[in-house]
């Protein structure tokens, strides 16, 4: 249940410190320019049960301003300082004022998701230098690594302070990537904002549709069938496979085990034809769509059998093999309190003994006969965070056989559409993506086109970690617990 209620600047601060005090936690903030004036919602979510608070918080025109609840959440603060750089709005007392999104070569003064931007005005020479913090002392030098990387990864500037091979200090520079995807999806139909939902990250396409549509079906009052919701639940385990058993192999890689690598790609690659069979798509678009799914066939539960017998074994040699045993653990610890206060999500966090799982507090199907259990690890480190991986991989099997019983071998199953004008015109939607749990939130107009989204994935969330688990490691450490936290550059910047 999704519960709304209107705040101030006056009682925001205290209304968000109650709820987190109760428990919950802040899973979007998302920003609005209405006929009336800028508007700001707050999403707190907690469970089980399931449970959702909303506070919206109407703005001076004029002086479009907030009080900062930076002091409260960490992630409060960066969900402020992105509203600032896209909206212009102000988070007052904001104690890292600077830049988030908007690099400084952006235009002073241009709001990109305000309706008068207008056009991008020509950008100019950078306003100066970026402020990273200098770390100084004797023997103290840096490394800049990025934005520009080998291979096919997405650009993100990385400015190490070291002695020797020690880190004293990383600082990560993102949103080089900045697509405008939230103000994409303004003015569509709800159909033509699903091919947007999954692109936001292209690796996560089941879960962000996913969070899209349940985002959707809520603001019109859409009731999915039973058996669709189960075909929805199978592909989001499907897609967590897929990608796990690409991280185990590019892990082992990274300590000097090609050839565990090179089978681990080989069985995603099985696993990507499969999925090219059940939705016609390797990385599984156009199996969920609003109201249903779509499936071409069903998995084969035997060749399953044998993909899982497979990663096993893949797994059981990285972990029997002494290098790679010895260079996982304890690299790069995350320790549970970090975790915690920076708000880590998925596989992250469950290795730093946080067990939070949407499939468990936010469940858009009945999951208490399904044999799901969430693998936790306490240590924080690589092999922990490489643990996780693995045995999350063994329940999604299990999880894929018990939803696909009794599904057909194709199927195309929707809700008929609602009348116009029904359902509350907004919506969100919570899924636990592989990466972790994803949050969208959705505003309708009165002809069912959309005039707000906002996706949040995992990875805005847990960059902020991945600087804390590399201090005091060494630099030769920065692919491996990179790979090992796999977040994503798209995702973390729309």
């Amino acid at each position: 249940m999704r519960k709304t209620y209107q705040s101030s600047a006056v009682t925001l601060p205290q209304h968000a410190e109650n709820l987190l005090a109760q428990g919950h936690r802040l899973a979007l903030v998302a920003a609005h320019i209405d006929e009336a004036g800028p508007r700001v919602v707050y999403l707190f979510t907690s469970g089980p049960p399931d449970t959702r608070v909303e506070l919206h918080i109407r703005l001076d025109p004029d002086r479009p301003e907030v009080p900062t609840l930076a002091h409260l959440s960490f992630a409060a603060g960066r969900f402020e300082r992105e509203m600032r750089d896209l909206f212009g709005i102000v988070p007052l007392d904001h104690p890292l004022p600077r830049r988030l999104v908007r690099h400084f070569h952006w235009p002073r003064g241009w709001y990109p998701m305000r309706p008068d931007a207008g056009p991008p005005p020509a950008f100019g020479e950078q306003e100066g230098p970026y402020p990273f913090l200098e770390v100084e002392g004797d023997g103290v030098y840096e490394i800049p690594v990025g934005p520009v990387h080998a291979g096919l990864i997405e650009p993100g500037h990385f400015r190490f302070s070291v002695v020797g091979e020690t880190i004293l200090k990383l600082k990560a520079r993102l949103w080089f990537v900045h697509k405008g995807i939230e103000r994409l999806f303004q003015g569509r139909s709800i159909a033509a904002g699903l091919p947007l939902a999954e692109r936001v990250s292209g690796d996560t396409a089941v879960g962000h549709a996913l969070a899209y549509c349940l985002a959707v079906e809520e603001a019109t009052g859409t009731e999915v069938p039973a058996e669709a919701q189960r075909a929805r639940a199978m592909l989001l385990e499907l897609e967590r496979i897929h990608n796990h058993v690409a991280d185990l192999g590019m892990l082992c890689n990274d300590v000097g085990h090609g050839i565990l690598n090179a089978h681990a790609q080989r069985v995603r690659e099985q696993l990507l034809r499969l999925n090219q069979e059940i939705t016609g798509h390797r990385l599984l678009r156009g199996g969920v769509v609003p109201g249903g799914v779509a499936l071409q066939a069903l998995p084969d539960p035997a060749r399953l059998k044998a993909i899982g017998a497979d990663i096993r074994e893949i797994a059981n040699l990285a972990l029997g093999h002494s290098t790679v045993h010895d260079r996982f653990t304890g690299t790069a610890i995350l320790h549970t309190e970090a975790a915690r206060a920076i708000g880590c999500l998925g596989y992250v966090a469950r290795a730093s003994g946080i067990t939070d799982d949407a499939r468990v507090a936010h469940p858009f199907t009945p999951y208490d006969d399904s044999g799901l259990t969430v693998p936790v690890h306490g240590s924080g480190d690589v092999l922990a965070r490489f643990l996780v991986r693995a045995e999350e991989i063994d329940i999604s099997l299990a999880l894929i056989e018990h939803f696909a019983e009794g599904l057909s071998a194709s199927m195309a199953l929707s809700a008929p559409p609602p009348p116009p004008g029904a359902g509350p015109r907004s919506g969100v939607g919570l899924v636990e993506g592989w990466r972790g749990t994803i949050a969208t939130r959705v505003e309708l107009a009165p002809d069912a086109t959309l005039t707000r989204v906002k996706p949040v994935d995992p990875s805005f969330f847990n960059w902020p970690a991945l600087p804390v688990a590399l201090t005091d490691t060494i630099v030769p450490d920065f692919p491996l617990t990179n790979k090992s936290f796999n977040l994503s550059y798209a995702g973390n910047d729309l």
